[in-house]
């Protein structure tokens, strides 16, 4: 089990290449959640994420044959760019499976720091095997995502940062897949201040580390999608289990919903980019999950390498949720003049609209009459409310589609 002296150790070795990121205190989530509230913003590192602390840590104790070996392992996309940057940097070489389904931007991203990157698999555990088997066939140095003391000492190093930039805080919450992050923060933070609360937070879709403790052993969880890419490990760690057994004194879950609105709230109250993995810890305390009120708590922020295809759909979706972007089937007749009136109308009351379809042959509606699909810019749900009212008053038939 790794120590505070191996966090330590760490440190000494990584300080000069890892950003010390802020932990930026948020006037908004502290509000919105009834705790004070600090975010941790390992977004901010080079690669977008906490895992370059960790990979860079077991690069710099690698032997000078396991260097020259070069240097392999299995990624969704943040502990790939971590390896593939300080590997390079190194002048090491290094190899990075990646299952098929990660996001773009992290491949992109992998093969610009200089690494060869393999696609395999449809998870993190398929690429996981072809990075071992690559490893036993072509001896290179395997350097694992969260399961390696190395790796969690480096990743520590958050929990020794946050203990001088907030020595009053009361509870450190940080997103968990195989629980190298948590880990390390909690070995760093317990042993120098039991006092604070460290509380895990995972995907309902893959609760591996809390089902590993319920258990009491890693089992392996049936395969499942989830946008908290980053965190979906099926089989916790052999070597994190204890650790967080020892130290964590709390295992929550969050939804996909949930996550994609945390997304959504530090992007639109926060101005902060985050990947569904490090924005779990957020969705965790505005659901109200944990038990945590007037509390100062540090949130971690795992990463920022969220595809931007995906944001666009979670921003959407988060719209329609609010009542700010609404669709509307309305039956008009279908002559000149119809439509101009309908359009009038809604300018009435402002709404504005984003988009417009008419609707002949697939809707159920009388010849001479068509159904108009519109799409609209709202304020909310009162507005929505004031729309469908005039709607009503001028003898329209219509629907709510979204």
């Amino acid at each position: 089990m790794i120590t505070l002296a191996d966090v330590e150790r760490a440190r000494a070795r990584i300080k000069d290449s890892i950003y010390v990121t802020p932990c930026a205190h948020s006037e908004t989530f502290s509000k919105l959640t009834g705790n004070k509230v600090y975010f941790k913003l390992e977004n901010l590192q080079m690669t977008g994420s906490f895992k370059e602390r960790g990979a860079l840590n077991k690069i710099l104790t690698l032997t000078a044959e396991e260097r020259a070996s070069g240097v392999i392992c299995a990624s969704a996309g943040n502990h790939a760019q971590g390896v593939a940057y300080h590997a390079v940097r190194q002048g090491l070489k290094a190899t990075i499976v990646m299952p098929t389904a990660t996001p773009l931007v992290k491949v992109t991203r992998t093969r610009e720091f200089g690494a060869e990157v393999v696609l395999h698999g449809a998870s993190y555990d398929e690429a996981f095997e072809e990075a071992w088997r690559r490893k036993e066939a072509e001896g290179l140095t395997f350097i694992h995502a969260f399961d390696d003391a190395a790796v969690m000492a480096g990743q520590g190093t958050i929990g020794l940062e946050l203990l001088e930039q907030n020595p009053y805080l009361d509870a450190v919450m940080v997103p968990v897949g195989g629980g190298g992050l948590i880990s390390g923060i909690a070995v760093a933070i317990k042993e120098t201040n039991p006092r604070i609360q460290i509380i895990g937070v995972q995907t309902a879709r893959l609760p591996s580390m809390k089902r590993a403790l319920e258990a009491g052993a890693p089992c392996v969880l049936p395969p499942a999608g989830t946008i908290a890419d980053g965190i979906a490990v099926r089989k916790a760690g052999a070597l994190t289990l204890p650790v967080v057994k020892k130290y964590v004194d709390e295992i929550v879950t969050v939804d996909e919903e949930e996550i994609a609105k945390a997304i959504l709230l530090l992007l639109e109250r926060e101005k902060t980019v985050a990947e569904g993995a490090g924005a779990a810890a957020v969705a965790a305390l505005v659901q109200g999950t944990t038990t945590l009120a007037g509390k100062k708590v540090a949130l971690v922020i795992g990463g920022g390498n969220i595809d931007v295809n995906l944001l666009a759909r979670i921003i959407e979706r988060g719209l329609v949720k609010d009542g700010r972007l609404v669709r509307l089937r309305v039956r008009i007749p279908d002559h000149p003049g119809a439509l101009h009136r309908l359009t009038g109308r809604i300018a009435d009351v402002r709404a504005n609209i984003l988009e417009v379809f008419h609707n002949r042959a697939f809707s159920r509606v009388d010849l001479g009459e068509t159904a108009v699909d519109v799409t609209l810019e709202t304020r909310g749900a009162e507005h929505i409310a004031e729309l469908v009212q005039l709607l009503d008053e001028d003898h329209y038939e219509h629907e709510r589609l979204f």
